[in-house]
């Protein structure tokens, strides 16, 4: 079947689950299939754009496709977030007041405690001999450097981390009715730190509620309701993802002998890895943006209110930017063109924090759990829309 305008037509819902890199094979296909789709999934459908050279045109071109919609799956998503929903100058003044805290040296003070928290759950974890991967592990750690890097306690993360997993799994199936309880539970958390900080303000260079307590946008303070859709915009955006990318690439390790040894023998190579790693399995799989003003876009008419998908993991794979995408390439080149976290100024604020966290995981992991593999029988599920494992159920000796 076509479109209107002659681009075929996919009716893939990618909300759907399905066995581990189900979303990949399809999201291959279609991109080799024809270089545009138009999805009907939607109330709204969508334009797929799938391949490299398209979608990185389409990061670019921000000043008419604005985040106006963030993903083409949930156009209609009523949830705020900040800076994300901002385009233009506006978006820019507000990144500047949140930047310090994701630069690189604002990382690299971070590594140290970064370290001794994953080595402290992991010597939990290492005595028992097995674990739920995704859930025990992969959500927690950056649960944990989520509230360090807000200023707020780590042992909140015992009450705090529920609150988001509920949230999480409700929005990603539509249901925002069901993610209003634990979202209610979350915004009464930050108000408190929020209150808190008001009272009794810490060093608004180390801590982030502080910060954002004491910043001025044009020459007014922040407002409450703008604090607190920021802390939870940086939530959102930092703690499912980094699960998802953590859960492929250690069923990739599981499974991958020779590249896991690498790693052990070779620790020093775990930062190019882990670029090769969100390459092949990017935070998020796609972008979506809303179209402004009517326009062509090669060869395609587009209508203002007209909603874009970015096929960022589809792109990263696409054999015309990368030789045999499908392989784990140690140094390949052009690794640090991949669009993982998309490009132009709405690039990912944390993506020098996922870096490290990924590294610093796959490091200390490797000294303590050397060897392990995947439970014999244990099912591999994907979650639909944000693509993560539901389970991931590893084994070790002890």
């Amino acid at each position: 079947m076509t479109h209107g305008t002659g681009c075929p037509v996919s009716h893939t819902d990618y909300t759907n689950e399905s066995e581990i890199y189900g979303h990949y094979t399809i999201l291959d296909e279609e991109r080799e299939a024809a270089r545009f789709h138009f999805n009907d999934t939607t109330e709204r459908g969508f334009w797929m754009l799938t391949r490299y050279e398209d979608v990185l045109a389409g990061f670019q071109n921000h000043k008419n496709w604005t985040t106006a919609v963030r993903t083409a799956l949930f156009p209609e998503s009523k949830i705020p977030l900040l800076p994300q929903d901002l385009n233009g100058e506006e978006h820019q003044k507000f990144r500047r007041i949140i930047n310090p805290f994701f630069a690189p040296a604002a990382v690299r003070r971070m590594e140290e405690l970064a370290h001794t928290r994953c080595v402290e759950l992991l010597e939990e974890l290492a005595p028992k001999g097995h674990c739920n991967f995704v859930a025990e592990f992969a959500i927690r750690y950056p649960t944990d450097l989520f509230l360090v890097l807000m200023g707020l306690p780590v042992e909140d993360g015992d009450f705090f981390l529920p609150w988001t997993e509920e949230m999480f799994n409700c929005m990603l199936q539509g249901d925002l009715d069901g993610a209003a309880v634990p979202k209610q539970k979350i915004l009464d958390y930050f108000t408190a730190a929020i209150d808190e900080r008001r009272r009794d303000p810490r060093d608004p260079a180390e801590d982030m509620v502080t910060r954002l307590v004491e910043a001025e946008l044009d020459g007014e303070t922040l407002s409450h309701d703008t604090i607190l859709t920021t802390c939870m915009s940086i939530m959102l955006a930092g703690l499912d993802t980094t699960r998802s990318a953590l859960g492929y690439i250690f069923t990739h390790l599981a499974t991958h002998d020779d590249d896991r040894r690498m790693l052990i023998e070779e620790p020093e190579s775990t930062r190019d890895a882990v670029e090769e790693f969100i390459r092949m399995y990017p935070l998020v799989i796609q972008a979506g943006r809303e179209v402004q003003e009517s326009c062509e876009f090669e060869g395609i008419d587009m209508a203002a209110k007209d909603v874009i998908w970015l096929g960022i993991g589809s792109a990263n794979r696409d054999p015309r930017k990368y030789d045999d995408p499908d392989k784990f390439v140690l140094g390949r080149p052009g690794i640090n063109q991949h669009l993982a976290f998309g490009a132009g100024p709405h690039r990912c604020l944390g993506m020098h924090l996922a870096r490290l966290e990924l590294a610093v995981v796959l490091e200390e992991w490797h000294k303590l759990i050397p060897e392990y593999r995947i439970k014999d029988g244990a099912a591999l599920i994907e979650r639909g829309s944000q693509l993560t494992l539901k389970e991931l159920e590893l084994e070790w000796e002890v």
